[in-house]
């Protein structure tokens, strides 16, 4: 392996409101397609459930595939920061093409393109993250990247909800490359030279690197497969429901669908936000596995309330609850694999293959949940959805361990003491089983 010299500083030259100007602007790109989408094509041009069902699965089967392969090369490549630009030029494309020609064919190819290279943001964002930032430092800025990416989700859906009131619901894919600019000039804000790439993949540079086999680092780790295997669970209940309820609301408010689908977006990413900073903050002093329990309990619950009303302050007050559960998970899963992982210069490959399951789980429900309305109605769909949840947090309760130890106040306090203070609590850290 290629010897790399330890970069700067970080704080010398990096400044992180850069990237939290990433996360947010990648937040308004994705989110002005997001659950627009299916409501546009339900709504406006006519598709029945069963068609945007086949059409969301098979993109999302082919995004998925390409998951861990993307994993592997962003732990790889040490132009993450080119990755993300590359693939927001395409996600712009894509969306312009839905603009133009929104058709069963056009738009499953658009919707492809757009499931391959969405792989690329996540694991980017997270590399970079790690190699910005030294350990101790690393959960409450998990917290605070998806804090602002939550921030970036309002601030879309109260946009896309305008454009769409005054424009129609097509034009809010415009808002896709104009956002996708703005998104590509915050990453070359952060500096190539402030990046620890052995960091970035999971090898800190002051350590050994127990490297060996790709597949053999995550086969081993029985907790990694138990938390992609909940985490698959976890996103075949959730994925269907938030476009379930803004089809609900369009079919009943018809010319307010993207106004009802702001609402309910807004709704949720509120919350989301300071339950993200709590999350991250939370996250070494409680322990992973007691807030991710509360973000895999609040799943079920939600799923059944949709079906106890199909009025439309009830269902966007039942959103709220989606702000609790996706925020959690949001700040958990990436630190979750980054302590599964920590050493074995595989992270983003981890973090890949766990995204494969996830995308396969919610690439399933959407056929899944658009053959149920179709031949039994929404309540069926969304009581199926609180099921396979209870099994997600029933799984995730009994066969997951704790991934870090908690951190009580004599270590907070010797990890502001500096570098040194850091070493030790690594050191205080015991290897997780494999």
């Amino acid at each position: 392996m290629t010897s790399e010299a330890p970069s700067p500083p970080v704080f010398a030259r990096f400044r992180p409101i850069s990237l939290d100007a990433l996360n947010f602007l990648l937040a308004d790109v994705r989110g002005a397609l997001g659950p627009y989408l299916n409501v546009f094509l339900v709504t406006q041009q006519g598709w029945s459930q069963s068609s945007v069902g086949l059409m969301t699965t098979i993109s999302g089967l082919i995004g998925l595939a390409a998951q861990t392969p993307v994993g592997a090369a962003i732990d790889a490549t040490r132009a993450k920061r080119g990755a993300i630009v590359l693939a927001l030029v395409a996600l712009a494309l894509g969306a312009v093409v839905i603009f133009a020609a929104p058709s069963f064919w056009p738009v499953l190819a658009a919707n492809t393109v757009l499931a391959v290279v969405g792989d690329v943001f996540g694991p980017a964002v997270a590399a970079l993250t790690l190699g910005l930032f030294v350990q101790h430092q690393l959960a409450r800025q998990m917290g605070r990247n998806a804090a602002c990416d939550h921030a970036g989700n309002v601030a879309i859906a109260a946009v896309a909800g305008g454009v769409g009131w005054f424009f129609g619901q097509r034009a809010v894919f415009l808002l896709v490359p104009f956002f996708a600019v703005l998104a590509a000039a915050a990453v070359w804000s952060i500096p190539a030279a402030a990046i620890d790439h052995r960091r970035a993949r999971g090898s800190p540079p002051d350590t050994a690197t127990r490297e060996g086999s790709s597949w053999r680092s995550i086969m081993k780790c029985r907790p990694l497969i138990v938390f992609s295997v909940s985490a698959m669970l976890f996103h075949f209940a959730n994925a269907p429901l938030l476009p379930l309820v803004g089809q609900k609301l369009a079919l009943a408010n018809h010319e307010l669908a993207t106004a009802m689908m702001s609402s309910c977006i807004i709704a949720a990413q509120v919350v989301m936000l300071p339950v993200a900073l709590l999350a991250g903050r939370g996250a070494d002093r409680w322990g992973r596995k007691p807030i991710l329990l509360i973000g895999f309990a609040i799943l079920p619950v939600r799923a059944v309330l949709y079906s106890c009303s199909d009025d439309s302050a009830w269902l966007i007050g039942v959103q709220l609850l989606d702000g609790v559960g996706a925020g959690i998970f949001g700040v958990l899963a990436p630190l979750v694999v980054a302590d599964l992982m920590r050493g074995t210069g595989r992270y983003n490959l981890a973090l890949g293959a766990m995204a494969t399951l996830q995308g396969i789980g919610a690439s399933l429900s959407g056929l899944a949940a658009g053959l149920v309305v179709d031949r039994f109605g929404y309540e069926v769909a969304f009581l199926g959805a609180g099921a396979v949840a209870g099994i997600a947090l029933l799984v995730l309760a009994v066969a997951m361990p704790e991934t870090s130890v908690p951190v009580g106040p004599v270590h907070a306090s010797r990890r502001a003491a500096g570098a040194a203070s850091a070493a030790v609590t690594r050191l205080a850290i015991p290897p997780h089983p494999r």
